[in-house]
């Protein structure tokens, strides 16, 4: 790994204990709506498969579990620790026979052209090496007509919200990171990785230059958070 990938990678071991509460606070317990927002538009079906880049503790990888019911499930994240407190709900849930965790490189997906109907990546494009690459490999690993899926956090548009929401992302949430997790400097990173990263409506335009087709994005909350789905070019389509 590259330094800035080995140090993104101690973060998310560090963190994972106290990953999903983080989450939590972050994002003032709006990740589950938008989850639940996300899997309305994706409209996963009986059977579909997808891989979940990046899937950290695994909760979009069980979401998805759950609406595909039969279809393979594959969570893939760089981080053991992530992927160890992952398998642990996944087991409680007795989805263990559903759902496979591969710890990989989101920038080299160890998988063949054309294998799921979705590739999903939740909270973390921003964090990777060269977020077009992982978003090209997501690509290429759908069938066509299947769909990329990118729920991340992102800029607010408007003010005063915008103002004091980069004041709590930036200052108040370490100060939080500090006194619940005892971890200052790993989420004062993680505003730093929101600064240079594309606003919704730059991002769209990255799906539609990768070769993506009808690309949609969605704002959430006030723009704190962003949806994203492309469709790979082809005749097939995942939704009937």
């Amino acid at each position: 790994m590259k330094p800035n990938e080995q140090f993104v990678h101690s973060v998310f071991e560090s963190i994972a204990p106290k990953y999903d509460l983080m989450n939590s606070i972050l994002s003032f317990n709006r990740h589950k709506y938008w989850r639940k927002f996300t899997m309305q538009k994706m409209n996963v079906q009986t059977g579909n498969s997808a891989i979940d880049i990046c899937c950290g503790t695994c909760d979009w990888t069980i979401s998805l579990a759950e609406a595909s019911g039969t279809g393979d499930i594959v969570g893939l994240d760089f981080s053991q620790n992530m992927l160890d407190y992952g398998a642990y709900k996944i087991d409680k849930l007795g989805m263990d026979k559903q759902i496979s965790l591969v710890h990989g490189n989101a920038m080299k997906l160890p998988y063949d052209d054309n294998t799921f109907d979705y590739a999903t990546i939740g909270f973390a494009l921003r964090n990777v090496p060269d977020f077009r690459q992982v978003l090209k490999e997501m690509q290429r690993v759908v069938k066509p007509g299947g769909q990329v899926v990118s729920l991340e956090l992102s800029k607010p548009t408007w003010q005063p919200f915008k103002a004091i929401y980069f004041f709590y992302f930036q200052y108040i949430l370490p100060l939080l990171g500090k006194l619940i997790v005892k971890k200052y400097e790993q989420y004062k990173w993680l505003p730093e990785s929101l600064a240079h990263f594309p606003d919704h409506k730059q991002l769209a335009a990255i799906f539609e230059e990768i070769g993506l087709v009808n690309v949609q994005a969605y704002p959430l909350t006030g723009g704190i958070a962003a949806l994203h789905i492309g469709t790979k070019p082809g005749i097939s389509q995942v939704k009937p």
